[in-house]
Parts: C-alpha cells; structure tokens; sequence
C-alpha cells in the first residue's frame, strides 16, 4: 500500500496536526500516522470523517494514482 501523502499535505494547508485530525475523526494519533504511511486501511466511514474535516472529496485524498497503473 502506498503512503497518502494526500492527507498530509491537506493537513498542512489547515495547519492541523496528526493529533488534531486524529482527534477530530476519533482515531488515535498512531492510527492516523498509520494511515498517512500506507499501514493502515481506513473503512469507508472513516475516509469521508476525515474528508469531511480536510474539506477534501474521496477522490482528492484517496483516488487512485495514475503513476503505478
């Protein structure tokens, strides 16, 4: 699984930190460090929590990349 460096790049417009995205979306810190590392498959419910907090789509954060197709 790749790494989402989506999230952390939309994290970082917000000035918003692991923990606080974490905590926003009910997650530990080491769960959403593990997702933005690609060691983590977040569910669906948990995609759109944290979409919804980043003002992003599933798409802008969770799309497929072209590059690796």
């Amino acid at each position: 699984m790749a790494r989402n460096l989506k999230i952390k790049v939309a994290r970082a417009e917000l000035d918003m930190t692991q923990k606080a995205l974490a905590e926003a979306v009910g997650i530990s810190r080491q769960t959403m460090n593990a997702i933005e590392q690609g060691e983590y498959n977040p569910t669906i419910r948990l995609c759109r929590n944290i979409c919804r907090v980043l003002g992003k789509s599933l798409d802008e954060l969770f799309g497929e990349e072209n590059e690796d197709a």
